[in-house]
């Protein structure tokens, strides 16, 4: 048995497979944390998933301070999270509370409740000897207390009470600026925060006795199924022995201008206008790696499914085929369906799961849309070389707001991150519209330095041989050399 998967063996699943990969496989045992958040957080959902992950031979046990137990079990059922083998103690407060008021005229309530409590919490551990207790809210016992030193004393022996029996606690608070938390925080072995910002929610580690843990504020969900959680994507550093073989086009011409095709685990920019052929032009490489037997994943964020298809069938590009064989996948990615963290995961399993060789994001505006403001550039280092230390070919589409005139590669900044740069330009050549292609950057190997005119037809891509006797290219509008001899 390896170190990780020993250490992983000591750990308590949270229950939420996002969060155990952020705390490298769960909870120590025996210890107590704390779930920080505001009304409506998620901080009972998370409690349920921690609970309902406990083996059948356990008997975990919820104490609820607030609300009450059949509230509890509806919501749980209306998240599908299974809580029959799970043990409630109600401590919240009765109807008849309200309505049959009780008052004590010599001892305050704390002084006369604090007691019936304590003994319930200790007859219920004793009586079901639980390795998992989800307390909520710890704050309530602020009331019991009649002042913070008492407050303190009784939640430290509490938690001393627990770690002798071996029993591992979550727990929550409910702070205000009325009443901070701060001692909670000091006496947790560990905290985690559940907060939203505009319309996403974050979940985040700050701290985690005896163990390391991903830091950073990691994207969360609430949802029909409970609590999801998508850990920020880091530069992984322990990558596969990296292969620079090239990958061909499958079209000699632009193989010969690439010397050989683009390079395997690098990052390719594919830059042009609307409508030049970008998409088309990964697609083409994509159509070669299916030759190999290799599979490859579109992430369109604009065009939708259909269209692509469509524009394939135009230009003698077999998709469906492709999917048919399982070399190709096509997904269809709404801008705002997913937070950048979510979308790493997503292209993260599929690496993992159907070892997928290709990726292409097309395109990076529709890409920067999904981070809903958050660092584009971060975002996008951290996928890219995640995909290259796992040997996969990253193609990016990069549309470019000018037609002809003025070349830009990129408006985000993001171009030192391609390895290879290829750019396809609209040409006006005595009037009418041509295309060409051509090389601006390629980290690994040299290149051609000619530009070369680009058709995309109906039997494919085409590739002339280079436009040696043109100038001006880059500016739209250029002039045969032969033309401005004459002219002079």
């Amino acid at each position: 048995m390896s170190t990780a998967q020993s250490l992983s063996d000591q750990r308590l699943s949270t229950g939420i497979p996002g969060l155990d990969e952020i705390l490298f496989g769960g909870f120590l045992p025996g210890r107590a944390y704390l779930v920080r958040g505001g009304p409506g957080s998620g901080k009972t959902t998370l409690g349920m998933h921690f609970l309902s992950a406990a083996a059948a031979e356990e008997a975990p046990l919820f104490i609820t301070l607030t609300e009450p137990v059949a509230q509890l079990q509806k919501n749980a059922e209306r998240m599908g999270i299974d809580v029959r083998h799970i043990r409630f103690l109600d401590l919240s407060p009765s109807p008849q509370f309200f309505t049959e008021v009780e008052t004590y005229d010599i001892f305050s309530p704390a002084e006369v409740e604090r007691a019936p409590t304590a003994r319930k919490i200790t007859e219920m551990v004793e009586r079901l000897n639980p390795q998992r207790v989800f307390l909520d809210a710890m704050t309530q016992f602020r009331y019991l207390a009649s002042d913070a030193y008492q407050f303190r004393q009784q939640v430290l022996s509490f938690l001393h009470f627990l770690k002798e029996r071996g029993i591992t606690l979550l727990f929550t608070s409910e702070a205000s600026p009325e009443t901070p938390d701060e001692d909670l925080q000091f006496m947790a072995d560990g905290i985690i925060h559940l907060r939203m910002a505009s319309d996403t929610r974050f979940l985040e580690v700050t701290k985690f006795r005896g163990s390391a843990f991903a830091g950073g504020a990691h994207t969360c969900k609430l949802g029909a199924t409970g609590m999801q959680v998508f850990p920020r994507l880091l530069p992984d550093m322990k990558y596969e022995q990296l292969s620079t073989e090239h990958i061909s086009s499958g079209v000699p011409e632009l193989d010969a201008l690439l010397h050989g095709g683009i390079e395997r685990s690098t990052i390719t920019m594919l830059c042009g206008p609307s409508g030049v052929g970008k998409t088309t032009l990964g697609l083409q490489f994509m159509k070669e790696a299916a030759g190999r037997g290799e599979r490859s994943v579109v992430y369109s964020f604009e065009e939708e499914v259909d269209i692509i298809l469509g524009r394939c069938e135009a230009v003698a590009i077999p998709a469906r085929s492709m999917i048919a064989a399982g070399t190709l996948q096509i997904l269809k990615i709404e801008p705002l369906q997913y937070t950048a963290d979510e979308f790493a995961r997503l292209v993260r399993r599929d690496v993992q799961d159907h070892g997928t060789r290709l990726v292409m994001i097309d395109s990076i505006a529709g890409y920067n849309l999904a981070l809903r403001g958050e660092n584009l550039e971060a975002q996008l280092y951290a996928l890219s070389k995640y995909l290259q230390h796992h040997n996969v070919t990253l193609l990016l589409v990069v549309e470019s707001a000018e037609i002809t005139g003025n070349f830009r590669v990129t408006d985000g900044h993001i171009s030192y991150l391609g390895d290879t740069i290829i750019f396809i330009r609209y040409l006006e050549i005595h009037g009418e519209m041509r295309k060409a292609i051509g090389v601006l950057k390629k980290r690994l190997s040299d290149f051609e330095r000619t530009l070369r005119e680009i058709e995309i037809t109906s039997q494919g891509i085409k590739v002339g041989g280079p436009l040696s006797n043109l100038r001006g290219i880059l500016s739209g509008t250029p002039e045969w050399i032969s033309e401005r001899r004459d002219n002079g």
